[in-house]
């Protein structure tokens, strides 16, 4: 273990490692070290709630790299290792343990915590989150044991864990405390069409419904979630999906600026001498969401901002500017989400929701900004462009699956 690099990188998910990996493909021959809080090298993460929860994938299919690659490509990985201080003024480290560890510049790379319940019962030992290796080891090392699961959240994390249940044999009842689900993300059209998916495939979803407390037994372990309106949801396990808090608390102690994340340039500057910051952390002026600060908790803006601050770091300016997208799979479903609906005023379907391939667009001021895509990968792949290109379209022609996005006409 050395205790010097001249890149630091704190965070081994798809941001950390990803800025290491693009450091060495730019040509970076200084010393690098990886430092990850988890035990593992780094994986992917969106498997966690699919394939990986679900049995279809075993943990060496979803590594990031083998782990042979880290030492081949000379990046020193210190695992099991959590950062709870920085010294801008002297580029040290203090980690886990008392450890110090210097550093020439620093990639920010940790994402966030699961946010929890904050209710009677909610430190449960089978109340679970989705967010790491460990989190879905313990879910399923109870599952011959779990007749049925509450899943309090109507996110893509718990949709996504609420299929796999089904999957899997489950009763499910999944919470959602809004009046639909995906309600931060999506617009109705496309909430009502995963709400009727849910409840076709067996799913008790319920919505607008709140958490009073979590009801335990005398040994401890979650029996029922107690609603706010008196309801009682019997459980064997509850999982909990209700977003993330970034992971910034040493940065900010040491001063760096941010409120919900730690603030970044278009470069991934923080405010703090010679330290980015990357991914599910970063809050930054986003062109796409018209130009609010926000955190994108995406592998693609991991990737993307990982890739410029290496190129910062090389001396190659490239101010971050890529268009967002997402998917997630649910049943047989593929969402592929491309672009942000924020401030949208105007959406609309393209085909038929019945068919189970359709897209919602989101337009703002007569231009796309969004698309909502399911099993619909071409509605995509052309959407992307419409959204690029910033042309109003035709509408008519927009909302009619017959004509391809490519040959609708200007308005």
């Amino acid at each position: 273990m050395q205790d010097s690099y001249d890149i630091a990188i704190v965070g081994a998910g798809h941001a950390g490692a990803q800025a290491a990996i693009c450091l060495r493909q730019m040509g970076f021959e200084g010393t690098i070290g990886l430092i990850g809080d988890e035990s593992f090298a780094p994986y992917e993460r969106p498997p966690l709630s699919k394939e990986y929860l679900a049995g279809d994938k075993p943990f060496e299919r979803i590594l990031l790299r083998p782990e042979a690659f880290w030492t081949e490509r000379g990046i020193d990985l210190q695992l099991g290792k959590r950062v709870t201080a920085v010294d801008p003024d002297a580029h040290s480290l203090t980690l886990s343990g008392g450890a110090a560890v210097s550093y020439g510049k620093l990639v920010w790379a940790t994402g966030g915590t699961p946010r929890m319940l904050d209710c009677q019962g909610s430190n449960a030992r089978n109340v679970f989150a989705v967010r790491t290796l460990a989190d879905v080891d313990k879910i399923m090392a109870r599952m011959e044991a779990t007749t049925s699961v509450a899943i309090i959240g109507g996110g893509y994390i718990g949709l996504e864990a609420a299929a796999v249940m089904r999957k899997l044999g489950k009763q499910v009842t999944l919470i959602e405390a809004l009046d639909r689900v995906l309600s931060r993300v999506a617009g109705p059209a496309l909430s009502a069409f995963f709400e009727g998916e849910h409840r076709a495939h067996g799913v008790d979803l319920r919505t607008g419904y709140t958490v009073d407390h979590i009801e335990t037994d005398e040994s401890g372990h979650a029996v029922a979630v107690q609603c706010g309106n008196g309801e009682r949801v019997a459980a064997d396990m509850i999982i909990v999906g209700i977003g993330i808090i970034a992971q910034t608390g040493p940065l900010m102690t040491a001063g760096a600026a941010g409120g919900n994340g730690v603030d970044v340039d278009e470069f991934c500057r923080t405010s703090l001498p010679d330290i980015y910051a990357i991914g599910d952390c970063a809050a930054h002026a986003n062109p796409f969401a018209n130009d609010r600060v926000i955190r994108l908790e995406s592998v693609q803006n991991a990737n993307d901002q990982a890739k410029v601050a290496a190129a910062h770091i090389m001396g190659e300016a490239q101010a971050y500017h890529a268009i967002p997208w997402f998917w997630s799979n649910q049943y047989d479903l593929r969402l592929q989400t491309v672009g942000l609906s924020v401030d949208y005023d105007q959406e609309l379907v393209r085909g038929d929701p019945a068919s189970r391939s359709f897209s919602v667009i989101y337009l703002r001021g007569g231009k796309v900004i969004a698309l909502d895509c399911v099993n619909a990968t071409k509605d995509y792949v052309q959407g992307r462009k419409a959204i690029v290109d910033g042309i109003p379209l035709d509408l008519e022609q927009l909302a009619d699956a017959s004509v391809p996005i490519k040959e609708v006409e200007h308005a």
